[in-house]
């Protein structure tokens, strides 16, 4: 008898009843855990430049792959509080982190803008050098290929730190017969981030009090200890924070490093792992988790990324542009939504190893699927973001389903069907209501966020 003779789709592990019919790879709701695996460290998945400075120095002792490197994702040890006594350093302190694995790639040449504003939805003649704009790359199919942020050093010249998915050779083919006048490399830079309250009192420290002039997505250049460095007030944190490219970084990453990682440790800080709890509760998204290329940004509350005005071609603008028309004219054209959840349960303290099952406490049926859980301190809460049926929020809400359903707490419940560590009771589901993301306001809000603070003052 064959492995899956018998199965039926009530039983099979997949959860069918999910309803993925529009991804062609659905995602694997399969619970399986963790099944307490080894991390292989080879020679075909890279180190970083401050690989030496994160395991064998500050005790990193976990990682996981990211855009083919290793990288760090925990510091402090379970039995000394783990990633929750990380949060606190770094919403009450300073962190560093190192995130070498938002690899840079480089567009330069005479038509780099250009090519530039043909791959993104924004509009990329619109950013100033030496300033920089989150962003998003589609697909013909609207699909999210990558959310970077993108900086302009140069007015010839373009760097995308990328996110964990493919882009220099998405780049590179894109440019196959089209014939812009650019060069598309990986570049020898690697970036650190400096997050937290204490953030700019380390920067002043290390590059001067000139870095206080910095605005929101601006950069500036500086020297640390002889080294040149590109620095912009960025992060994936909420907090106040800074990113710190390395030029040359093969060569010079560790010179740069010691000196601001002792200048974090004076303020009071530490290395951390990138703060993905701080993020989910910023409702910044991670690519992989919340949004992948099978992902609408209508679905994600990314709306705001496909531009009115942009009238120069881009990648994915028909089919985006026929989405938006069939969202404003009150269709929704996806079967999932992503939205924030407040849920019951033991408190999440760690990565979640499945995305959590999610059903509909009126039917019983599992209907969607979480994608970043963690505990919140402050709301002193489980928060998370997730994919359940828009035709439910519709329903409930009479709302276009476009940002709308991000703004406000409301009355419409779900259930999660949390590991049995986290459960209110073994083996059953918890409570969740959809609620208004971000959850914590971030120190620099997101052009999302910021839209609807000044529709409120309005």
């Amino acid at each position: 008898m064959s492995q899956n003779e018998g199965t039926t789709v009530e039983d099979h592990p997949n959860h069918p009843s999910v309803d993925q019919s529009d991804r062609v790879v659905p995602r694997n709701l399969r619970q399986t855990g963790d099944p307490g695996i080894e991390m292989l460290v080879s020679t075909r998945v890279r180190k970083s430049p401050f690989f030496h400075k994160s395991f064998n120095e500050n005790g990193a002792w976990r990682c996981t792959v990211y855009n083919r490197l290793y990288h760090p994702r925990g510091l402090v040890e379970p039995e000394d509080g783990g990633a929750m006594a990380e949060y606190e350093a770094l919403t009450e302190a300073v962190t560093i982190w190192d995130v070498a694995v938002e690899r840079q790639i480089r567009v330069k040449g005479p038509d780099a803008e250009a090519l530039t504003n043909y791959v993104i939805t924004r509009d990329a003649t619109q950013i100033e050098p030496m300033n920089g704009k989150y962003v998003i790359l589609c697909n013909e199919d609207g699909g999210v290929l990558n959310d970077p942020v993108l900086l302009r050093p140069a007015e010839d010249e373009f760097w995308f730190s990328i996110s964990d998915s493919t882009l220099m050779q998405w780049l590179q083919g894109v440019n196959v017969g089209m014939d812009f006048d650019v060069e598309i490399d990986e570049i020898d830079v690697a970036p650190m981030q400096i997050q937290g309250p204490l953030a700019e009192d380390v920067m002043v420290d290390v590059v001067g009090e000139e870095v206080s002039d910095i605005p929101y997505y601006g950069l500036m250049e500086a020297e640390i200890d002889g080294v040149d460095v590109l620095i912009s007030q960025t992060g994936f944190s909420g907090e106040k924070g800074y990113e710190v490219y390395v030029k040359d970084a093969s060569k010079y990453a560790e010179r740069v490093w010691d000196p601001v990682h002792d200048s974090v440790v004076d303020h009071g800080g530490m290395q951390i792992a990138p703060g993905h709890h701080r993020r989910i509760a910023a409702g910044i998204m991670s690519w992989g988790q919340d949004l992948d290329h099978e992902t609408s940004p209508f679905q994600v509350n990314l709306g705001y990324q496909v531009p009115d005005d942009k009238e120069a071609d881009y990648i994915g603008k028909e089919e985006l542009e026929r989405q938006k028309e069939l969202i404003e004219n009150g269709e929704y054209p996806f079967n999932l939504k992503l939205v924030g959840l407040k849920m019951a349960g033991e408190p999440i303290r760690d990565y979640a190893n499945d995305f959590y099952l999610i059903s509909d406490p009126d039917t019983g049926e599992e209907c969607g699927y979480l994608t970043s859980p963690w505990w919140n301190p402050e709301l002193e809460t489980n928060i998370g973001m997730g994919f359940v049926p828009a035709e439910k929020l519709q329903a409930e809400t009479d709302a276009l389903l476009n940002d709308e359903i991000y703004e406000e707490d409301l009355d419409i419940e779900f259930q999660v069907h949390l590991p049995d560590e986290y459960a209110e009771e073994p083996g059953e589901p918890v409570f969740a209501t959809v609620a208004e993301v971000p959850f914590k306001e971030s120190v620099n809000p997101s052009a999302r966020e910021q839209a609807k603070l000044n529709a409120r003052k309005e």
